[in-house]
């Protein structure tokens, strides 16, 4: 039989029809006894209980009011499944559903009976269409008539209408998420494909550095052993022609030697004595020239000159040939905080316990923290210098904008204009970055080596002992940088009384 789907009135209805007529709440287990009327069982009971008790002769229907005088009650299961499924699925979104469908359609047919055996989707569909839910639980479509009621107690269903409205939202949600991950991944794509090319350019480049300070060095060792061979040849060449002339002299010498021998033995050798008297008056004159005294002097070869710690006389040498090595600097007075003690030669720094030096006050001058300034700025280059931090318990080092504000608390950061590395807490040391960097240190500093290249915007920080790396600044520098110091505040049970102190290396 062919029906139009439920209309909105017919769905309010649907709740009246379900409600016992005697306690106007839903069926618990309906039954019927004859009239085609329905109650709770319990509540018909309790009615007819409430006859007996006012003695009246016969049980009757509360509805029709007819009488029976052995009514039997008959379940209907049929309208108990229909109160079960309208208990689990809410009304008001069946309503909405229907409501909407109505108010956008002129309405539909639909072959078959809410209770067709086919449960295929399509079928329901096309049959149930208008009595259909969504579980947003189990994101499935579910029928009033066709699904299980208890499969979705406790879920949450509403209309095809509002899950569509909410699914469309939420999968739009997830579209924008997705882009926005799409986005992020397509940037984080380029940055990472642009960190590959400027890997490979920077490991290119690096290796070519590599290659030009090794062959520096391999040319200056070449020709410092070239100039140290010809040296060598020079020498030798020298002390031999000295030798070989004085074999030769001292041949000459020795052969007038043998002969003035020979000419005394001669004479020695006379046994008359008016001849050997005869030939005297000759004799000085015969030994002339034939009598030398042996005063050998020579030089000795100059091998200690090519000996003793050979290795350690080359790499002194080369000290004059690379760039750059370790620089002098000195400290700048007039930037010092009141409290810090300066060597006379202001390539040491301390903290003074006493009271504050009477200074002039100035803005050039650190007013609050204990710090101090180089005296050199450092506009362009590679410059390289070594400060002493050994026996320390706090100090901090590294570079300041030579127009850094000095006046009060200050905050090391490179925003700020400085660029440091600090040991704090007596065995931990840090890169002064925001926040700050933990730095992996095996052991204890006793000197840190600071390298800037001022074009290339780097800053290298290192343990000066061995060269090991500690921590790299990569800055456009925006003005002149100054080196910077402070030895920390020190205290009366004595730690942290040792100055920072300027390494020179003396060539």
């Amino acid at each position: 039989m062919a029906g139009s789907g439920p209309s909105a009135s017919s769905c309010c209805s649907l709740k009246d029809e379900l409600l016992c007529p005697i306690c106007l709440s839903l069926y618990q287990d309906p039954v019927s006894f004859g009239c085609e009327h329905y109650f709770c069982r319990r509540c018909i009971a309790e009615h007819w209980s409430r006859q007996e008790a006012q003695a009246a002769p016969a049980r009757d229907c509360p509805e029709c009011r007819r009488t029976f005088s052995e009514p039997l009650l008959a379940p209907s299961l049929k309208l108990a499944n229909i109160v079960e499924r309208y208990a689990a699925f809410p009304l008001d979104a069946l309503l909405r559903s229907a409501q909407r469908r109505l108010a956008s359609s002129t309405g539909g047919t639909a072959n078959g009976s809410p209770g067709a055996a086919s449960s295929a989707s399509s079928a329901c569909a096309k049959e149930h269409g208008k009595v259909q839910l969504f579980c947003l639980s189990d994101r499935a479509v579910v029928c009033f008539f066709c699904d299980e009621p208890a499969l979705h107690e406790q879920h949450q269903v509403t209309s095809l209408d509002d899950a569509f409205e909410e699914l469309q939202r939420e999968l739009k949600e997830q579209l924008q998420t997705l882009q926005d991950s799409e986005r992020g991944h397509t940037e984080a794509l380029a940055r990472l494909k642009r960190q590959l090319a400027e890997t490979k350019s920077s490991a290119k480049g690096l290796r070519a550095t590599i290659g030009e300070a090794f062959e520096r060095l391999h040319r200056l060792l070449r020709d410092r052993q070239k100039a140290m061979l010809e040296e060598l040849e020079a020498d030798t060449a020298r002390t031999l022609t000295d030798i070989e002339q004085k074999v030769q002299r001292y041949g000459q010498q020795l052969r007038k030697v043998q002969e003035g021998s020979q000419i005394l033995q001669e004479r020695l050798a006379e046994a008359d004595k008016h001849a050997f008297l005869a030939g005297i008056a000759s004799l000085s004159e015969r030994l002339k020239g034939k009598i030398h005294e042996t005063n050998l002097t020579y030089e000795d070869f100059p091998t200690s000159k090519y000996m003793g710690p050979l290795q350690y006389t080359i790499w002194k040498s080369l000290f004059q040939d690379i760039h750059p090595v370790p620089a002098t600097l000195t400290l700048d007075p007039s930037t010092a905080h009141q409290r810090l003690i300066l060597s006379d030669d202001c390539t040491i720094v301390a903290y003074g316990n006493l009271h504050p030096q009477p200074l002039q006050d100035s803005p050039r001058r650190f007013d609050v923290e204990v710090s101090v300034l180089g005296a050199e700025a450092f506009g362009s280059g590679t410059h390289y210098w070594e400060v002493v931090v050994s026996e320390k318990t706090q100090w901090m080092i590294g570079l300041a904008h030579e127009a850094v504000s000095r006046r009060g608390s200050i905050q090391i950061q490179p925003s700020r204009g400085f660029y440091c590395i600090v040991m704090h807490d007596g065995t931990q040391y840090s890169a002064c970055t925001e926040p700050w960097t933990r730095l992996n240190v095996k052991g204890k500093l006793e000197k840190v080596g600071v390298f800037l290249d001022y074009d290339k915007g780097l800053l290298i920080f290192y343990n000066a002992d061995d060269m090991s790396w500690l921590y790299t600044f990569r800055e456009k520098f925006p003005g002149k940088l100054c080196s910077y110091f402070s030895p920390g505040q020190s205290h009366a049970n004595g730690k942290n009384v040792q100055p920072l102190r300027i390494n020179t290396v003396r060539i």
